[in-house]
C-alpha cells in the first residue's frame, strides 16, 4: 500500500507539473478540463498495471542431496509494534476532521437554498441573500444578492459567467477533488490541483461571456468591480480578485493550433515514461532446457520469486500465508528455485527455512537471476546459509568442558529433594542449552536432568504465556495449546522445536532408551526429531477436593490408572472413584496414578 501511495504522489507530481508549465497559460481550456481530471485517474490506475515476461536464463545451480530443518532453540518473544497504530489513528482522524469540514460546507449551502428566496430563471434558480455576498454557483443554484437583484444592478455579464458553470457542470469537478482531498488529506498536491481545476473554470465561463460578443475592456472593469477577496463557500464559483491578473491576460492569448498539436503530443511520451517508470513488471524465469528434462521427473517443485517478492508455484501466484499448505499438496521428488537477485536475503532464507521444514530440500537447484542488476557476492551462499548450518551441525555434540559444567550443575540440583528444588532461571537456561546439544550417548552417560519442583514449574509456565499465543505442531497436524500440554505431559522424551521468526512450536518424538543406546539409528536417520531438544519436566496437577474432577484432569495429561497391579482407562477410573466415597488419589509416582479404597 506504502509503495502504491508514493507511485501515486509521484504521477501526479509530473502531470501536474507538465500541466503548470505547458499547458496553463494556453487558451485551450476544454482539454485542460479533460487533462487535470484525466491526470487523478492516471495517477491512480497506472501503478496497478502489471506486464508480464517470460526469460529464458543460464542458471547458477546450488545441489543439495539430503537436507533437514535446522534445529534451533529460541525463546518465544513477542514484540508489539505500535507505529501502525498510530499512523492508522493520525490518518482517521485527518479523513474525520476534513470529511466534517466538507459536509459543514455541503450543509450550509443547502440550507442557505431552503432559507432564501428563490427565483426561477430555467434551468437556472437564482438564490436570493440579504447579505453581501460575491455571485457564487453550485450546480444549478446561483446565489446572488438580493437588494442588487432586485435593483437589476447585477450586470448581464456576471449572470451569464455564473450560468456558465452550472451550464458546464462545473460543480462535479470540484465535489469529485473535494472528495478525494478527504481521503488523501495528507498530501498537499490535491489542494493546488483543486485551485488549478477552479481557475480554469474561470477561463472557460470568462471565454463563452466573450464569445458573446462583450468588449474585453467593458468585461474587465466589471469583473473588477464585482471582485473582492471575501470568502465564498469552498464547493461554490464566485467572481475572485486573486486570480483576475491571470484571466486578464488568458482573455488577451490566443494559442496557435501548431502549439496546441505539439504541446498535446508531448503527453505521449511523457504517458510511455510514467507507465514504463511506474508499472509492475512480473518476470518470470524459465531455465534453459528445463521443458526437455520434465517428463525424466514426475514430481518437480517448482518455485519462482519475482523481484517484488511474489511467489509463483508452477506460475500461479502463492500467498506466503498458504506456502506451507501449497509444497505439501503433492509428493515432490526434488525442488527448484529461480529468484531474482532484487529480493531480500532475509526473505531468501525465510523461503529455505520453509523448505527444510517440510523436508523438501532434497536435490535442491537454486537460480538467481541479475535482473540487470551484477548479483552481489555470496548472495546465494546468504539465502542458503540455513543449508549450510544445518550441515554443520548435524555432527555437533556437546564439549567435554560443557559436559563437565551440566554434570556439576544437575548433580548440585539432583542432591536437594524436588519438593524443595528450586533451580535459578540462569542455571536452568545452562542446563537446558547444554543438554539439547548432547548426543544419545553423551546423555546416557550424564547425571539425569534434574526436574523442577511443581510450584516453580507452574510459575514459570504463568511466567510465559507467550506460548499460549504460538502455532503448535505434532506429526504435521495443528493442535491446541491444551493438546501440546497434555502430550508434553503425558511423553516425557517429547521435545520442541521453537522457531521465534515464525511463532511456531513443533513437537516431536525422541526415541531413548537408558539401556539400549541406539547410536547407529540415531545417526542414520538424522532428522529434527532427534536433536536439540527441550525436556519438559514432570509434574501432577494441583491437587482438586473434588475425586472426579481430579481423575479427570489426571487423564487429560496421560496419567495411567491402576488398582494394585491392575491397569484401568480414564473412563473405568472415573467410574471407579463415582462408586466409591472413600477413594484415595496416590500421585508420588506421577505419572503412574494408584487408586485406593474402590
Amino acid at each position: 500500500m506504502e509503495i502504491y501511495i508514493l507511485k501515486s504522489a509521484a504521477i501526479l507530481t509530473v502531470l501536474f507539473a507538465f500541466y503548470k508549465v505547458f499547458l496553463e497559460n494556453t487558451s485551450i481550456h476544454n482539454f485542460k478540463r479533460f487533462y487535470l481530471f484525466g491526470s487523478l485517474l492516471a495517477a491512480f490506475l497506472i501503478p496497478l498495471i502489471t506486464f508480464t515476461s517470460y526469460v529464458e536464463v543460464s542458471p547458477i545451480i546450488a545441489t543439495y542431496t539430503e537436507a533437514t530443518p535446522q534445529v534451533t532453540h529460541t525463546e518465544i518473544e513477542k514484540t508489539i509494534n505500535y507505529w501502525p497504530f498510530v499512523l492508522w489513528t493520525v490518518y482517521g482522524l485527518g479523513v474525520l476532521f476534513f470529511g466534517i469540514k466538507f459536509f459543514r460546507n455541503l450543509f450550509n449551502l443547502i440550507q442557505q437554498i431552503r432559507k432564501n428566496p428563490k427565483y426561477k430563471n430555467t434551468p437556472f434558480i437564482n438564490v436570493l441573500l440579504n447579505e453581501t455576498v460575491i455571485p457564487h454557483t453550485f450546480f444549478n443554484y446561483i446565489f446572488l444578492n438580493k437588494k442588487q437583484f432586485e435593483n437589476r444592478e447585477i450586470p448581464q455579464e456576471v449572470i451569464f459567467h455564473e450560468e456558465t458553470h452550472a451550464r458546464q457542470k462545473h460543480s462535479l469537478d470540484i465535489l469529485f477533488v473535494a472528495l478525494l482531498q478527504i481521503v488523501f488529506w495528507f498530501n498537499p498536491l490535491f489542494y493546488f490541483i483543486k485551485k488549478s481545476i477552479k481557475l480554469n473554470h474561470e477561463f472557460l465561463a470568462d471565454r463563452a461571456v466573450l464569445k458573446t460578443g462583450a468588449k474585453i475592456s467593458e468585461y474587465q472593469k466589471i469583473l473588477l468591480a464585482f471582485s473582492s477577496n471575501a470568502a465564498t463557500p469552498s464547493l461554490a464559483h464566485s467572481l475572485n480578485y486573486s486570480s483576475i491578473k491571470k484571466r486578464f491576460t488568458l482573455m488577451k492569448t490566443h494559442t496557435s493550433q501548431r502549439a496546441i498539436w505539439l504541446r498535446s503530443l508531448l503527453i505521449l511520451p511523457l504517458l510511455s515514461i510514467l507507465i514504463y517508470g511506474f508499472s509492475t513488471t512480473h518476470v518470470i524465469n524459465e531455465l534453459k532446457g528445463e521443458a526437455n528434462n520434465s517428463s525424466e521427473v514426475s514430481e518437480v517443485l517448482e518455485i519462482t520469486i519475482d523481484g517484488n517478492e511474489n511467489i509463483y508455484i508452477d506460475n500461479e501466484e502463492i500467498p506466503l500465508e498458504i506456502f506451507d499448505e501449497k509444497i505439501t499438496e503433492k509428493n515432490y521428488e526434488r525442488t527448484s528455485i529461480s529468484t531474482s537477485s532484487k529480493i531480500s536475503v532475509s526473505f531468501g532464507q525465510h523461503i529455505i527455512l520453509k523448505l527444510l521444514e517440510k523436508n523438501l530440500t532434497d536435490g535442491l537447484s537454486f537460480c538467481v537471476t541479475a535482473d540487470g542488476n551484477t548479483i552481489p557476492e555470496n548472495y546465494s551462499g546468504k539465502i542458503l546459509e540455513p543449508l549450510h548450518n544445518y550441515n554443520k551441525s548435524k555432527n555437533k555434540k556437546a564439549t567435554k568442558t560443557e559436559i563437565a559444567e551440566y554434570n556439576k550443575l544437575a548433580k548440585k540440583y539432583n542432591a536437594v529433594a524436588i519438593e524443595n528444588r528450586k533451580i535459578p532461571l540462569e542455571d536452568l537456561k545452562i542446563l537446558e542449552t547444554i543438554y539439547r546439544k548432547m548426543t544419545l550417548a553423551q546423555r546416557a552417560e550424564a547425571q539425569p536432568f534434574p526436574e523442577c519442583n511443581p510450584s516453580q514449574k507452574y510459575s514459570r509456565a504463568e511466567d510465559n504465556k507467550k506460548f499460549i499465543e504460538a502455532n503448535y505442531y505434532y506429526k504435521g497436524e495443528r493442535i491446541t495449546f491444551e493438546k501440546a500440554n497434555e502430550l508434553l505431559d503425558k511423553n516425557k522424551n517429547l521435545g520442541m522445536y521453537i522457531s521465534k521468526e515464525e511463532n511456531i512450536v513443533h513437537l516431536y518424538q525422541e526415541p531413548f532408551d537408558k539401556s539400549k543406546v541406539v547410536i547407529k539409528d540415531y545417526q542414520k536417520t538424522p532428522s529434527a526429531e532427534n536433536g536439540n531438544l527441550y525436556m519438559v519436566p514432570q509434574a501432577p496437577p494441583a491437587h482438586n477436593p473434588d475425586p472426579v474432577e481430579y481423575v479427570k484432569e489426571l487423564g487429560k495429561r496421560g496419567a495411567t490408572f491402576y488398582i494394585g497391579p491392575h491397569k484401568y482407562s480414564t473412563d473405568e477410573a472415573i467410574e471407579l472413584v463415582q462408586k466409591s466415597k472413600e477413594a484415595t488419589i496416590d500421585v508420588s509416582k506421577y505419572p503412574e496414578v494408584h487408586l485406593g479404597g474402590c
